[in-house]
């Protein structure tokens, strides 16, 4: 049950280090974009290194289309924290009820 939960751990770090390279540039936007594309291309190879045991280890346990579920609630949850952090930017309630519909196709597409 614990292996079970491996891929779950390696997801949220690895959609830690995609949210930094897809989104941690735009503090930086006097930077050449050349420069943020590099360091981009980066930070997600640590995200790959990360992503891909996740799916590999992952799939034993859940179906692809539970693997991706997972990957995008881990993604809403790590944005969300990272864009309120980081970005500064405002958690607005829409968002909440968006995330909420979500969370309704997680309980869907986990029913046995």
């Amino acid at each position: 049950m614990i292996r079970a939960f491996l891929p779950i751990v390696l997801l949220t770090f690895s959609n830690i280090f995609m949210t930094f390279a897809w989104y941690g540039h735009l503090k930086y936007k006097n930077t050449a974009l050349w420069v943020v594309i590099l360091v981009s291309w980066g930070i997600a190879f640590f995200e790959y290194c990360l992503q891909v045991p996740a799916n590999r280890i992952g799939h034993e346990y859940y179906t692809a289309a539970q693997l991706k579920t997972i990957q995008e609630v881990i993604t809403l949850v790590v944005f969300s924290v990272f864009s309120v952090t980081y970005l500064k930017e405002e958690f607005k309630w829409n968002y909440l009820v968006g995330f909420m519909f979500i969370l309704l196709a997680v309980i869907f597409i986990f029913k046995k």
